[in-house]
Parts: structure tokens; sequence; C-alpha cells
């Protein structure tokens, strides 16, 4: 599955340059790792975040979410963001920055 280019480049714009960030293509996609931990990517023309547990279902609760489920079963933690809950750049950031907040929290790989 190919993903949007133009997503792509502007989580790239949003996450700015660090040593921590390493850009992975995976799930037929393209993820965005940090310190070894997946926390945000791209399937298709979605944005695949890496919420965590405890604010897993108050993203769900958000429009444009839904399930992220590769195997026919919900990854807890992981939601799908379609197109409108990120068009703009605020909400691409706030996005992101959710997914870095618990990515940050975690052991490094």
């Amino acid at each position: 599955m190919a993903f949007d280019q133009g997503l792509a480049q502007r989580l790239r714009e949003c996450l700015g340059s660090s040593p921590d960030l390493v850009e992975k293509k995976m799930f037929g996609g393209l993820a965005f790792m940090n310190r070894g931990h997946m926390f945000i990517g791209i399937s298709g023309t979605a944005l695949m975040d890496r919420v965590g547990p405890d604010t897993y279902h108050e993203a769900l609760a958000r429009t444009h979410v839904r399930e992220m489920d590769f195997t026919g079963r919900p990854l807890n933690g992981y939601v799908f963001v379609d197109r409108p809950g990120f068009e703009s750049d605020t909400d691409l950031a706030n996005w992101v920055g959710l997914c870095q907040k618990y990515v940050r929290n975690l052991p490094v790989k």
C-alpha cells in the first residue's frame, strides 16, 4: 500500500530533526520511531497514532478517529486518524505531541 507523500512531508516538518527520530517503512506505510518505539506513522492517507492505553478511549471519542486493527483485532493504545482530523497544522501538531508524550515515558529500546 502506498502512503501519502504530502502527509509524510508535513510530519517531517512538524517533527524537525533529532538524533532520537528515525523514519522507517513498515506496515505497508511509513512509521516514525522515537528512541526505538513507533509513535506515529502513515497508512494510506490515514495517520497511525500511538496514544497509549491511558489515552486510548479519549482519542477514540474524537471525530475522524477509529480503531487501528491490522489483524482484525483492535490494537489497544493505537488509533487511525482520517484526513479531516489532522487537516490543519495545529491538529497535526497536537497528534504528534500526544504520541511523543506517550513514547517519551517508555524505556529506550
